[in-house]
């Protein structure tokens, strides 16, 4: 297998619909469609281009000591709705404000929402896609607006409901996508004595969960046995299996050996690195994850 490090750029976006607009001191200023927001940013601790205090925004988030990411939304403008719209090459979605500084979506994956695309085009077969930990589905739409049969799985039902609302405004409410409330692990292992396999495979792992029974997932203690299933779960024809990590205190390397561990014997190309969003006005890049991409070839 052929290993490459690789800076995985979030710049698949449409400046109207998303743009990073500055960042620093702590925090990142940042447009997403028609608002503009603020973020508290641990990992932005350079010096902004314009002082915080100046910039100007919608909405910013107020976080609350503690490790969960809660705390308050202020509204800076009274018009600013709690939900809007925006756009991803033809992906429609709302965007809306969380009491986790999360807006539904994480921008920086558009890098692989593009690479997933590209391949399942280029496959020119039938593809089978397992997206595990989806979120509110912008991986599982742009798959299926490739051509691919999609399963998308959350611990959360709130969150894919919010997926099926995406799909109608995309124009792919009929489209193969299963929505699936489970644990990550019990359906992985359900499928595997099923006889099901998928082509490709994306992991979205948060560091701390829970299933849908209160079942509990800790990053590093259960990753390796998921990557097992994953491993399982693949087709004869495997096309990508894509794995990121936030908040972890991991390298890039040792999240690529890991994965490449359970891909040994297939062959393909190894990416490894982390992934960032750049800046609009300058060259600055914000870096928000580590990730490990492989595929066929």
């Amino acid at each position: 297998m052929k290993t490459e490090a690789t800076l995985f750029l979030a710049d698949q976006w449409a400046e109207d619909q998303y743009a990073l607009l500055d960042s620093g001191d702590g925090h990142k200023l940042e447009r997403f469609g028609s608002q503009t927001v603020i973020r508290p940013d641990p990992q932005a601790f350079w010096s902004p281009a314009n002082p915080v205090d100046k910039w100007q925004a919608d909405a910013r988030f107020d976080a609350k000591a503690g490790d969960d990411d809660r705390g308050n939304w202020q509204l800076l403008k009274r018009a600013a709705p709690e939900a809007w719209p925006i756009e991803w090459r033809g992906l429609h979605l709302n965007a809306r404000r969380t009491p986790f500084r999360h807006l539904g979506l994480f921008q920086e994956h558009s890098v692989h929402w593009a690479f997933a695309q590209d391949q399942i085009r280029s496959a020119g077969r039938k593809i089978r896609v397992l997206n595990l930990f989806g979120y509110t589905g912008m991986m599982s739409l742009a798959a299926a607006q490739a051509g691919a049969e999609v399963t998308h799985l959350d611990a959360s039902p709130k969150s894919n409901g919010y997926g099926k609302e995406h799909a109608e405004m995309s124009g792919l409410a009929d489209a193969p996508i299963r929505w699936i409330a489970d644990d990550a692990m019990k359906f992985t292992a359900r499928e595997i004595r099923r006889g099901n396999t998928y082509d490709a495979i994306a992991l979205d792992p948060p560091k701390f969960g829970r299933g849908t029974k209160n079942e509990t997932w800790r990053f590093e203690e259960d990753l390796p046995e998921l990557l097992a299933n994953a491993r399982a779960l693949l087709s004869d024809q495997p096309l990508f299996v894509i794995l990121t990590a936030y908040a972890v205190r991991l390298s890039h390397i040792a999240l690529a050996q890991a994965l490449a561990g359970h891909l040994n014997g297939l062959g393909g190309i190894m990416e490894m690195g982390e992934m960032a969003i750049p800046h609009a006005s300058d060259d600055r890049l914000l870096p928000t994850s580590i990730c490990a991409r492989w595929r066929a070839g």
